[in-house]
């Protein structure tokens, strides 16, 4: 009788034991849902990356006006500067290879710390050159600077581009009347080649 009662105890045991098994631990693990696998369909999202355009690299071959080593004339030298499809463009390209540092024995005619603001050109093929206050505030004076200043300028731009036949001089935005006092600047000025010296005199370009 007590085998028969044990036998029974441990069968109601064993039966709760799975029965716990079965419906107790079941939420634990019947929501889950099981991982999705990445798929073709649902490739990952890379950012693309920005292209940067590249700078244009035609050059053209320009004559630029540089002070002479005797220190009275202007001497033309032959540059490889930027090329841009548009007039006004090219003329800024020409001036800011003008700006730079030149080697001696030559000088630049433009006073150290100048920065060509904006070029402007009207219907009658007059150009508006904008430059920084540097260009009168650091000039060094005397009527023949001030003149080699004006026409390094001047014929840079009428030499290079037929469409350019004169050339104004604008300090920071403003018609100025000179430089440092000399050379009258309130109206175009056209090409005068009177100061420098000829081409088979001067020195070649550094390589």
């Amino acid at each position: 009788m007590r085998r028969l009662l044990l036998a029974m105890l441990l069968g109601a045991a064993l039966a709760l034991v799975i029965g716990w098994t079965w419906f107790g631990g079941l939420p634990r693990w019947a929501n889950a849902q099981p991982a999705t696998p990445p798929t073709a369909a649902t490739p990952a999202v890379v950012p693309a990356a920005t292209a940067k355009p590249e700078a244009d690299a035609r050059k053209i071959r320009a004559t630029l006006f540089y002070v002479a080593e005797n220190g009275v004339q202007l001497v033309p030298v032959d540059r490889e500067v930027g090329y841009a499809d548009e007039t006004s463009e090219q003329a800024r390209l020409l001036l800011d290879a003008l700006l730079k540092p030149v080697e001696a024995p030559m000088a630049s005619a433009i006073p150290e710390g100048v920065t060509l603001k904006t070029v402007l050109l009207s219907e009658k093929g007059d150009a508006f050159v904008d430059f920084s206050p540097e260009l009168s505030t650091k000039h060094t004076g005397g009527s023949l600077d001030e003149l080699l200043t004006v026409y390094a300028i001047v014929d840079t731009l009428t030499v290079n581009l037929p469409a350019i036949a004169r050339v104004q001089i604008l300090i920071d935005g403003k018609e100025a009347d000179t430089l440092a006092g000399h050379i009258d600047l309130r109206r175009p000025l056209a090409k005068n080649l009177s100061w420098t010296r000829s081409p088979e005199n001067a020195p070649s370009p550094s390589p």
